[in-house]
Order: structure tokens, then C-alpha cells, then sequence
């Protein structure tokens, strides 16, 4: 249900990184949801031509979609928790990170040959 992806214009990423921040990420999703991670979902797309602020230094966009309601407090805490960890991951400053937080109804999320 909940899903994570991230576009960065970071080109250079070890694997061994990429994949200690999708872990760690899918971990901190299910957590701040209260759900399973076998059902959290990370995406990981490096090396996008993106500009923030009108210049090409590191940036990231980040969405976040997750079946329910996300509540300000929640997407306030998972904002500050995430923008740290794709920091100290890939070195993009907080201030140059966007988030989308999606809110999706359980039919039109579909698995396993049906909806939520």
C-alpha cells in the first residue's frame, strides 16, 4: 500500500547506499503508517536532469501515496524524517527536497488481481 519514489539528480550512487536508503525508508514507512513493510514499495530513480531554484545542483523530488488519510502531523514528521535520511544518504540538502503526499481510496489501489 504505501509507496515511495524517488527522482534525484544524483548520477553518481553506490548501490550499497541506494540500497540502505530504500531499506531504511521502507522500514520508516510502514512504521509511521502502522502497516506491514511487506507491503511498503520503494522506487529509486537517479541521474534525472532537474533544476531547483533555477540552477542543476543536487535536488530531489519525493512521493509518498499511501492508502487513508494522512494526517499534517504525520506528513510533518515524515517530511523532517525523510528529507534527514535522503541528506545523509545522498548528500542533497534538505531545503533542495520536495515531497507529494497522495492520499489513495483502497479501490483504486490495485494487487494481486484486485483492489485494497
Amino acid at each position: 500500500m504505501p509507496l515511495i519514489k524517488i527522482k534525484t539528480s544524483v548520477a553518481e550512487t553506490n548501490s550499497s547506499i541506494v540500497e540502505s536508503l530504500l531499506t531504511s525508508l521502507s522500514f520508516k514507512m510502514a512504521k509511521h503508517f502502522g502497516k506491514p513493510e511487506s507491503y511498503v514499495m520503494t522506487a529509486f530513480e537517479p541521474d534525472v536532469q532537474m533544476t531547483f531554484g533555477g540552477t542543476f545542483d543536487p535536488v530531489c523530488y519525493v512521493e509518498i501515496k499511501n492508502i487513508g488519510k494522512m494526517t499534517p502531523e504525520q506528513t510533518k514528521s515524515i517530511s523532517k524524517d525523510f528529507c534527514q535520511e535522503i541528506k545523509d544518504k545522498l548528500g542533497v540538502p534538505t531545503n533542495r527536497i520536495y515531497i507529494e503526499f497522495t492520499d489513495a481510496e483502497r479501490s483504486m489501489w490495485g494487487w494481486n488481481g484486485g483492489t485494497f
